[in-house]
């Protein structure tokens, strides 16, 4: 049980890291850094965004309209830290 949990948490980290570099993606195609003509940028957005919109959707029709700033992702990371330490401190110390 103790495995399935670590591999949870792992999974957990991989998944802030996929929400950062979504969110540094899309800061480099607002500023024209990179061009979604490229179709390998074009790939690695979509990929992103296919992983990270279906958990970023619902936290952005409860957020307020902040004028342009998109804070969900922050949100969904502090909601994922929530959840390690839930597993780190309640469920993990109790497993045999």
């Amino acid at each position: 049980m103790r495995a399935i949990l670590d591999v949870i948490m792992i999974l957990l980290d991989l998944y802030i890291w996929i929400i950062i570099a979504s969110a540094i993606l899309s800061w480099l195609i607002a500023f024209n850094v990179v061009n979604l003509r490229n179709q390998f940028v074009a790939t690695i957005a979509n990929v992103l965004h296919q992983l990270t919109e279906p958990l970023l959707r619902p936290i952005r029709r409860f957020m307020p309209d902040l004028g342009g700033i998109d804070v969900s992702p922050i949100v969904l990371i502090l909601g994922i830290f929530l959840v390690q330490r839930i597993i780190a401190y309640y469920i993990y110390p109790y497993v045999f």
